[in-house]
């Protein structure tokens, strides 16, 4: 990803906390020589020494996952984004531009074929995205749960290297940076709320 140094997310501990508060995600790699996207809600967790790690699984009948081990793929993290006014700006000589923030995580797939392992890793999924319901797993039959799996392609992702860009008007002055992040926050648009509030914390607003 192009990353201008005025715009880089450089914090590990920040890229982190984005990745998961935006986990739905689009993993990126080859399918027979093309480019293969697939939506996927991604478990995010930092492990003991720091690292993160992903979880997550395909349809599988789904190819992307089939040769999926055996390359770098890339997942991308690319909410929230708002369009900017020139308005906005106390110059007139300025253009159109969009507010936002993203991370790309370059990673290795690692397949979990055991099924006690790939009913174990979604657990783990239910535990990030709605640990009350883990009640009402335990209640499934093991057969569900086994045709469940049987249904799936689960993999953990070994994060290689990590990007982050959060491109919040840093090259305008604090009076525009100020004058946009007001806009947005009275939008009914949550997402340019949300980089309102980003905004309004890297600026101290």
């Amino acid at each position: 990803m192009y990353v201008p140094a005025h715009f880089a997310l450089g914090e590990h501990a920040a890229i982190a906390a984005f990745m998961k508060r935006f986990n739905f995600a689009a993993i990126v790699s080859q399918v027979d020589g093309l480019p293969f996207a697939t939506h996927l809600p991604f478990a995010v967790e930092t492990e003991a020494d720091g690292r993160i790690g992903l979880l997550a699984h395909f349809a599988r009948k789904n190819p992307q996952w089939n040769d999926l081990a055996s390359q770098t793929a890339l997942v991308i993290f690319s909410e929230p984004h708002a369009y900017v006014s020139p308005s906005l700006y106390e110059k007139e000589q300025n253009v159109p531009t969009w507010n936002y923030i993203a991370v790309h995580a370059y990673v290795r797939a690692i397949p979990v074929e055991d099924e006690a392992e790939a009913l174990a890793l979604l657990e783990r999924q239910m535990q990030h995205f709605e640990a009350a319901y883990l009640e009402q797993w335990a209640r499934l039959s093991d057969d569900y749960k086994h045709a469940l799996v049987k249904g799936i392609a689960a993999f953990r992702f070994s994060v290689e290297k990590l990007e982050g860009k959060h491109k919040l008007s840093q090259n305008k002055s604090s009076r525009d940076r100020a004058n946009v992040a007001g806009h947005l926050q009275q939008s009914e648009d949550g997402a340019a709320r949300q980089i309102a509030e980003y905004m309004k914390t890297l600026y101290d607003l």
